[in-house]
């Protein structure tokens, strides 16, 4: 199981890009820290989440 967001989901094996465009999240809007570290946008399609990873998803909001 991988913590995403405080919540234990089955995306063990799942790259962090697969994750986000199934959970329906804008890459291009997004900030993933995994396991306490900041993770490079260009990493999402190579890093597999893997158990026990911790994963922090934050999304910028517009706003006025």
């Amino acid at each position: 199981m991988v913590t995403i967001n405080g919540e234990e989901q089955a995306a063990a094996g799942q790259t962090v890009a697969a994750h986000l465009a199934q959970a329906g999240y804008n890459t291009a809007r997004v900030v993933v820290e995994l396991n306490g570290d900041i993770l490079p946008k260009e990493q999402y399609g190579q890093t597999r989440l893997q158990d026990g990873d911790r994963v922090e998803i934050v999304c910028f909001m517009g706003g006025g």
